[in-house]
């Protein structure tokens, strides 16, 4: 029902809103004729109710979601990106700015104008005003974030307006604009969701707190755009909505299933886990609606072949709570040690152990697969446990885009960053979800020292181990759901993009390999020449060059044993004009006013 609210809608709309801004159109100069409209649809909450569904298509997808950490520094991946090799990518490459990507806010604009008819009671109209100011900040939070300085548009304009040909607007500007918008939808929208897909006041205040979170940290650590004293207020704000959705919203972290299947349920189950889902990308078989969660991260074809990296997959803690890399030779243990007695998140998030698929009817063991995975560390965390999902769009799990444990990071981190996080603001939040992970130690008060691993090799600018630790546990915990490229960039830390894609330990070469301990080998690595085939054993060559010439992109980091490497023949290389996707070349053709990004 409801996709075929928003067909109707987009049929019902389509010429009066979206054509007059479509290039070769005839009369652009002309408003849209909305006196057919202003009864059927601003005249009754039904037509107001069905217009706000078009809204919604601005909303991450579960495919988008799927692919939001294809660019980050904790994944290995088939090519390294574009945007990261040096003269790759640049102002005719960039994208983000057409005709198609602000069609979305003027038909948000439209509706905020035209919401106005008393035949609609003032809170139903404000209702939907809330909704639609809500759309507004979600789609220029995603500008802000790619560009910078936007030009801030609040009202639907024509092709031949001259507004059409402005400069753009500084963050600050359009920051305050979208946090006023987001504080009307929090005290505006009335309606409730009980199937998690739709816009609640509490998930206006959630991704309140994303927003201030992201704007707080960005302007506090870029200190070039001289914002510093707004910062802390920003952080303050998102603490505020945080709170607000921690002591009214009625939200909880999911423990149903353990500690060994409560995480992962959140991202295996057709029906969004209710209690720690605020909103998501809801799958629906029965109108056909699916993605390709398992095709994208099962294929050795079609998607990314994403997989974890050894140095993060070094951060998870040990089960007691104290550093993986505080073990006694942590840098050499193969594969099938180093994962026992960790964060029980881990075993949720890649294959390991004893985890097992569904094929045909039959559970079988389901170790790494070197034919999908360049690290060993093959994730598994937004996939279905089934093997007919593998060749098609057939998964069926529904996918958060805002949840709980996101909002209780935001709270720590914010908080931390303040100078102002308790111990019992701790044991609510990070403590929370440890214990979530089967986690014994250290999760009721809030850490005293830093780990130097984590200091050394990540964020080597922050001393204080609380925010250290809230960092850590917001990789580990918002893994894989595309978090990661943004914090690094709010956080200043894009050289971490330059990490090497190390994988796991290769003990010995031409030595069998059983990475899930079931008695069967899995896959031997050797140089040159390989060795006997066994059936069911990956043999993956690691040789500096191959036999016809080429460059080996695998290899290891010793003679004879070492981490597995991946693509460090192929050069990245970090820079500070990075932090923003630079203006297209061709929207700066037809208007010069718009400038250029530092660096572009």
């Amino acid at each position: 029902m409801f996709l075929q609210r928003i067909n109707f809608i987009k049929i019902a709309l389509g010429i009066g809103l979206v054509a007059v801004v479509t290039a070769g159109c005839k009369k652009l100069d002309q408003e849209p004729k909305d006196s057919a409209l202003q009864g059927p649809v601003f005249g009754s909450q039904n037509g107001l109710d069905l217009y706000a569904n078009s809204f919604y298509n601005i909303l991450p997808t579960a495919g988008t979601i799927l692919r939001g950490d294809a660019m980050s520094d904790y994944c290995a991946r088939t090519t390294v990106p574009d945007f990261l090799r040096p003269g790759a990518y640049g102002p005719q490459q960039s994208t983000g700015w057409g005709t198609d990507d602000w069609r979305p806010l003027r038909n948000i604009n439209y509706f905020i104008q035209n919401n106005n008819s008393t035949a609609v009671s003032q809170s139903v109209r404000e209702n939907y005003t809330g909704l639609a100011r809500f759309f507004r900040a979600w789609f220029y939070f995603d500008k802000i974030k790619r560009f910078g300085d936007v030009p801030w548009i609040g009202k639907p304009i024509n092709a031949n307006d001259q507004a059409l040909y402005n400069g753009r607007d500084s963050r600050a500007l359009v920051m305050d604009s979208v946090i006023a918008d987001l504080d009307y939808a929090c005290q505006h929208i009335t309606q409730t969701n009980a199937n998690r897909s739709l816009i609640t006041k509490y998930v206006a205040y959630a991704f309140k707190s994303r927003v201030c979170l992201f704007e707080g940290t960005f302007r506090k650590y870029h200190d070039e755009y001289k914002l510093q004293s707004s910062a802390n207020g920003l952080l303050q704000q998102a603490v505020d909505a945080a709170q607000k959705v921690i002591s009214e919203g009625g939200f909880s972290i999911n423990t149903s299933g353990g500690t060994s299947q409560a995480y992962r349920q959140l991202f295996s189950s057709q029906v969004p886990v209710a209690n720690e889902t605020i909103l998501a990308a809801v799958m629906d078989p029965g109108l056909s609606v699916y993605s390709d969660a398992n095709w994208y991260w099962t294929s050795a074809t079609y998607g990314d072949r994403l997989s974890l990296i050894r140095t993060f997959v070094n951060t998870y803690l040990n089960i007691d709570g104290t550093p993986f890399t505080s073990k006694s030779g942590y840098q050499t243990m193969p594969f099938t040690e180093e994962v026992k007695g960790r964060d029980m998140r881990l075993q949720q998030t890649i294959r390991m152990g004893n985890y097992t698929r569904n094929n045909g009817g039959t559970q079988e063991a389901a170790p790494p697969v070197f034919s999908y995975t360049y690290t060993g560390y093959q994730p598994i965390k937004l996939t279905q446990d089934d093997a007919s999902m593998d060749g098609g769009t057939r998964n069926t799990n529904s996918l958060p885009i805002i949840r709980y444990a996101e909002i209780l990071l935001n709270f720590a981190e914010a908080k931390a960053e303040l100078g102002t996080l308790t111990d019992a603001d701790w044991n609510m939040s990070v403590g929370a979800l440890r214990r979530r992970a089967g986690i014994t130690g250290n999760t009721n008060t809030k850490p005293a020292l830093v780990d130097t691993y984590l200091q050394t090799n990540y964020f080597p600018g922050i001393s204080d181990p609380a925010l250290l630790e809230v960092r850590r546990e917001r990789g580990i915990e918002l893994v894989l759901e595309g978090f990661r490229f943004y914090d690094i960039v709010r956080w200043k830390r894009g050289p971490l993009m330059d990490m090497t894609w190390n994988g796991f330990y290769v003990p010995a070469l031409n030595q069998l390999l059983d990475l899930n301990e079931d008695g069967k080998p899995d896959v031997c690595f050797y140089k040159g020449t390989a060795p006997g085939a066994v059936k069911n054993v990956t043999y993956v060559n690691v040789a500096t060059t191959l036999s016809n010439g080429t460059t080996n992109p695998q290899r290891i980091t010793g003679d004879n044993s070492g981490e597995l490497t991946w693509l460090t023949t192929v050069p990245r290389q970090w820079n500070d004009k990075f932090y923003l996707y630079p203006i297209p070349e061709a929207e700066r053709l037809r208007n010069p006013n718009l400038g250029q990004n530092p660096g572009w």
